[in-house]
Parts: C-alpha cells; sequence; structure tokens
C-alpha cells in the first residue's frame, strides 16, 4: 500500500529528453531514445513504486507542428494526456533558444488545471551556473510552475529532488497497481519499439519517419522466444537502406535489436525481420491502428476522418 499514488504525464517538445528521463526516473529502459525528433510515437506507460508512493508516469510524443495523419494523431495523444492526470512534468532542452515553438507548447499546457513542474533538462551541456538560472528566470516570467529543477536525466542529475517535487504533489491513496508491475505495454510493441531504435539509429535522415515495425510472431518456446517482425518503409529506396549493401544494415538491426531484447526480458531470442515497402503508410489510419496497440476509438476515427 503506497501513502500517495497518482498519474504524471510527461511533456515537452522533441528532443527535450523525456523518453531519457522516464528512463532514468524509473531505472528501467521501457522508451526507446535516439536524438531524432518524434522517436515516441504513442503514449508509453512506466511505473515507479517505492516506498510510500506509486508513481504512474505517462511518456507522450513531443509537442510539434500536425502536419499529416500520423502527426495529428500524435498530437491528439499529447492534448489527452493533459486530461485525468494527478501532476504535469514539462520537460524543456535548456540548450536550446525560447522560441515560437516553446510559446505554443506553453499554450498547451496552460490548458492543464493540474500542478506543473518545470524539469529544466540537459544542465550539464551548460558550462556556466548563470546560464541555468537566466534560462529558470525565463520560464519563470512566462508561466507560474509549481515547481522549478534543474536536471540532467542523461547523468541523473536532479532527479531525488525532481521526484520529492512530484510526489509532494500527489494524492493520498492505495497504489493502483501491484509492486511488480511495470507497464500496460504488450510485448509485442516493446519488442517493435526495439527495432524500430535501432532503425533510428542506424539509418539515415531520411528513413526514420518513414519506417514503422509490426511484430508478426512472437513464439514462446522452451529454450527460447520466437519472433518474426516487419519493417515498414514508404518508398523502395528507403527498402534499400535498411537492407544495406549485401543486407550488411539489416543484419545489424537485427543483432542489436535481438541483444535489447535478451536483455530487457531475460531470455533468449531468435528474431527475424523483412521489410516491406508500403507507400504513404502515415496517412493511412488503418495501418496506423495497426502499429499503435492503443486503438483509436470510433469517436476519435470520425474526428481524425474530419
Amino acid at each position: 500500500m503506497s501513502e500517495v499514488c497518482g498519474y504524471v504525464s510527461i511533456l515537452g517538445r522533441p528532443n527535450a529528453g523525456k523518453s531519457t528521463l522516464l528512463n532514468a526516473l524509473t531505472g528501467v529502459k521501457l522508451a526507446i531514445v535516439s536524438d531524432k525528433p518524434q522517436t515516441t510515437r504513442t503514449t508509453l506507460q512506466s511505473v515507479l513504486t517505492e516506498e510510500g508512493a506509486q508513481i504512474v508516469f505517462m511518456d507522450t510524443p513531443g509537442i510539434h507542428k500536425s502536419d499529416n495523419t500520423i502527426n495529428r494523431r500524435m498530437m491528439r495523444t499529447v492534448r489527452s494526456a493533459l486530461d485525468q492526470l494527478d501532476v504535469l512534468l514539462y520537460v524543456v532542452d535548456c540548450t536550446r533558444p525560447f522560441g515560437e515553438e516553446d510559446s505554443q507548447a506553453l499554450d498547451l499546457i496552460r490548458k492543464c488545471e493540474a500542478p506543473v513542474i518545470l524539469a529544466l533538462n540537459k544542465i550539464d551541456q551548460l558550462e556556466e551556473r548563470h546560464h541555468v538560472l537566466n534560462q529558470l528566470a525565463l520560464y519563470k516570467e512566462k508561466f507560474e510552475f509549481a515547481a522549478y529543477v534543474p536536471i540532467s536525466a542523461a547523468k541523473s542529475t536532479g532527479l531525488d529532488i525532481l521526484k520529492k517535487e512530484i510526489v509532494a504533489r500527489l494524492p493520498e491513496g492505495p497504489a493502483i497497481f501491484p509492486e511488480d508491475h511495470i507497464t500496460d505495454v504488450p510485448e509485442r510493441f516493446l519488442g517493435a519499439e526495439m527495432v524500430r531504435e535501432q532503425i533510428l539509429l542506424m539509418t539515415r535522415q531520411e528513413v526514420p519517419h518513414s519506417a514503422a515495425v509490426i511484430v508478426e510472431k512472437w513464439e514462446e518456446k522452451k529454450k527460447l522466444i520466437h519472433v518474426t517482425a516487419v519493417i515498414y518503409v514508404e518508398r523502395p529506396g528507403q527498402k534499400g537502406i535498411i537492407i544495406g549493401k549485401g543486407g550488411e544494415t539489416l543484419k545489424k538491426i537485427g543483432m542489436y535489436s535481438r541483444l535489447e531484447m535478451e536483455a530487457f526480458f531475460g531470455k533468449k531470442f531468435f528474431l527475424e525481420l523483412f521489410v516491406k515497402v508500403k507507400p504513404d503508410w502515415r496517412e493511412s489510419t488503418e495501418f496506423l491502428n495497426e502499429i499503435d496497440w492503443r486503438k483509436l476509438t470510433s469517436n476519435e476515427q470520425e474526428i481524425e476522418n474530419d
């Protein structure tokens, strides 16, 4: 039984370090991480249970311009994260100058009725302390946050203070989930994300946004788990990049994905990867439902098709 328990949504612009922060706070690498925008495509739950508190974190896609179907869906996910939460954690990359996109992001979080904590991330990349203080002063002028916490998610700096600020604002009540519960995300989805992470890390700028992964087979045998996954891209040229000369790139993607799966699940894996071309899949609601296990409701689909 926890003394306090609640939901905490993590919002911020692309590349602010939300997923890195989620993994660092919980001590479990659930969210895939890369330096490419829109790495996170859907909400990801990660539960931290400690003595006296259970925090249900919800990672979200970066706040960005909705210029196609998949982007509109991601932004709808971001907006829904402002509902039914107890604390909003707004993550900022303090190395980037404040701009119009930051103003738009603040306009979005102003709609949140829950307390909003500012996590000023990547302070390890600022050489002088006064740069951090200047950033804090800037955000204090822009919005009245419940707390202001300078952190480095990559270095785990300031995370204890951040957790204390979160816990102090959670409602009293019993734990929602058992102590050993980590996430509600299915194993298949986690496996697909591990493959997509390697694609993000190993391919050129033109490929990552056009790549999707669907696990078609997840079969647990006595000595290993047999996984078959299909990587979808939008153009034949992108397929060639992922496969690589003599299939070398695809082999590396498969090898590192398998190692990630084995480390996370603690079992041996046999992983088969295939690459297929599906033109304009990012505009297909039906296909987007296939890659997002949190299926849209019929009402949301009607809104999307308007």
